[in-house]
């Protein structure tokens, strides 16, 4: 399949950014630009589902190729909190989601986390392609660096030796959750 131009159906400024650094050749549109800026009701039970629903959702609305992701941080201490629930795990933001994490960290021994990311390509036809990553790590006991959004400044990546935050862009999509699942999405293109 030849693609040249993608719709993204989210309004996460952060993370259309990472997906334009790795679709690279191809023209990404958030969904804004096509004059929708509303919510899309994410009632799955896994991040796959819920990029499914959203790629569709746009997908049908506007009758174009729409890519969407979700994704999440699991902590295994936590019993896979806050996974699909991590951008409102709090119910503030980015903030006060960490400062709710490192709550209920507090005096836990096992730290060990992953993010996880499903994306969903669906086209107009109906036809629609699937992938998964992760990348795997721990979570620090207070916040470290300045880059990134989200869950970065906690998250210490097990292959960068730093957390994403310490990371520089290019460090962090050569590893992320999001880069790998695109990567997926990409070869199956």
């Amino acid at each position: 399949m030849e693609l040249n131009k993608l719709v993204v159906a989210s309004g996460n400024e952060h993370k259309i950014k990472e997906i334009r650094e790795i679709f690279t050749g191809v023209e990404i549109i958030p969904m804004k630009d096509l004059g929708f800026d509303g919510e899309i009701n994410e009632d799955g039970e896994s991040f796959l589902e819920n990029a499914v629903i959203k790629a569709k959702f746009i997908a049908e609305k506007f009758s174009v190729p729409a890519l969407a992701d979700d994704s999440g941080l699991c902590v295994e201490a936590l019993g896979g909190r806050p996974g699909i629930f991590s951008a409102r795990y709090s119910g503030g933001g980015d903030k006060e989601n960490r400062a709710l994490l490192l709550k209920e960290l507090e005096g836990v021994e096992n730290r060990k986390a992953y993010f996880e990311c499903g994306v969903c390509l669906f086209c107009p036809d109906r036809i629609y392609y699937l992938a998964e990553g992760r990348t795997y790590g721990r979570i620090l006991t207070e916040e470290s660096g300045e880059n990134g959004f989200g869950y970065d400044s906690l998250f210490y990546s097990d292959e960068l030796k730093k957390s994403f935050a310490s990371a520089t862009a290019e460090e962090k999509n050569s590893v992320s959750h999001r880069y790998r699942a695109l990567c997926d999405l990409w070869k199956q293109l």
